[in-house]
């Protein structure tokens, strides 16, 4: 068969990053905007290769109980698939079948890559979501290309496609997007801190920044995080609050009261976020090292964490801290170091042999892994298992990206 050919597909699971998996005379055909238990009309896109197929659906011949209407028309499968919008995979699909499918996402991705079977649960962002999961972003990057088109990519493209709302925006951040005029080629951040007013980042093609940055605040709970407008922090406007809350409780869990005289890491710190739970578990006198290789973070950080006397920030590459510290730490360091509880948030690639293999080696009373790629935390989790941590308690998900494949996890190890 070759490109373009339509074939009736019947879908039978789900594969990492939005997509689904059906099979054709025992091939392997992978095609997004359907769910498993569904019979769809597809058009083969991709049939270069001989394991598998790719697809995009056209109709759907036999709908599954849990298919919905789209939480958002622009990506709805009545669209003509080259008009669809990206970044609502699962939009068709009723939320708790959403995270049914994230959990078993999660568990396949431990089996087949990590050889890990481990209880995994996924759960809702907070008390405080919207009922049918949409309002969520406090920020968003839109394109603009060189016809002056702003809006969404395409999914799996860079191809930019105008749509009237941005239902999984905050209110406030979809009414600044519908203003958007007269951009110029490039990107556009729409970002909301806590005090609710909407920030409008240009980001034209080739352009530098001729101003620094504008600091914001946000909060979880009390505590009050300094970052630059277009740094990093959590999309989601619950989710901050919502990891902080389960990296605590694993904590509590797993080592019971923090050593405030050990020393604590914060791998891949950003802003310090979980620097300060450490922080909040062990006391004013807690010792703890923030990590983050942007160095306009790792100010903000050490601004963040003053109210802790033994909290320091520093900017480098985590495997090259770690590694340094694996080499070079005094026994006394090291002491130290083996009461401690390290906490790490890599990005989407994860922390990566070196790295963990460092951490290891550092010999940590406990390590919190939060992860935003399950297969990257499935490989991970394995070299630590080699090295003799184990995962205490299952997988904890959270839905911070509702409507989305994405999926936050979890997870903490015990020497």
């Amino acid at each position: 068969m070759q490109n373009g050919d339509l074939i009736d597909l019947d879908v039978t699971g789900v594969a990492h990053g939005g997509i689904f998996v059906g099979r054709h005379e025992g091939r392997v055909v992978f095609v997004p905007d359907t769910l498993p238990g569904e019979r769809v009309r597809v058009r083969l896109t991709d049939t270069r290769k001989k394991a598998f197929w790719r697809a995009e659906a056209l109709e759907v011949l036999e709908a599954a109980p849990e298919r919905r209407p789209h939480v958002w028309a622009s990506a709805a499968i009545d669209r003509s698939p080259d008009e669809r919008v990206g970044g609502a995979e699962f939009g068709h699909i009723a939320l708790d079948a959403q995270r049914a499918l994230k959990e078993r996402v999660i568990r396949e991705s431990l089996q087949r890559v990590g050889r890990l079977e481990l209880p995994v649960d996924v759960h809702p962002a907070g008390a405080d979501e919207t009922a049918d999961g949409t309002g969520w972003r406090t920020r968003v990057s839109l394109h603009v290309d060189e016809a002056g088109r702003i809006g969404p990519f395409a999914p799996r493209s860079h191809r930019v496609v105008e749509t009237p709302d941005l239902p999984l925006a905050t209110p406030a951040v979809a009414r600044a997007a519908a203003d958007l005029r007269g951009a110029a080629p490039g990107r556009i951040d729409l970002v909301q801190p806590a005090d609710g007013r909407v920030r409008v980042l240009p980001r034209p093609e080739g352009g530098r920044a001729t101003a620094a940055p504008e600091i914001v605040e946000e909060r979880v709970g009390q505590r009050v995080f300094r970052v630059d407008a277009g740094g990093f922090w959590q999309v989601h406007r619950l989710a901050a609050a919502a990891l902080t809350e389960t990296v605590a409780e694993s904590i509590r869990r797993t080592v019971g009261e923090l050593d405030p005289d050990a020393t604590h890491l914060d791998l891949y710190g950003g802003v310090g976020l979980f620097a300060a739970t450490l922080g909040d578990a062990g006391g004013p006198a807690t010792r703890v090292v923030s990590v983050e290789s942007d160095a306009r973070a790792t100010e903000h950080a050490g601004e963040n964490l003053a109210e802790w006397v033994g909290a320091r920030a520093e900017t480098e590459r985590v495997d090259r801290f770690v590694g340094r510290l694996r080499a070079d730490a005094s026994e006394r360091e090291r002491e130290r170091l083996s009461r401690g509880v390290v906490v790490l948030d890599p990005p989407r690639a994860g922390a990566g042999r070196a790295a963990v293999e460092s951490i290891a080696a550092l010999d940590p009373r406990a390590v919190v892994y939060v992860a935003c790629d399950p297969v990257a935390l499935a490989r991970d989790l394995a070299i630590f298992a080699a090295h003799g941590y184990r995962v205490d308690g299952g997988i904890r998900g959270l839905d911070l990206f509702p409507h989305s494949h994405h999926v936050e996890a979890v997870a903490a190890l015990r020497r």
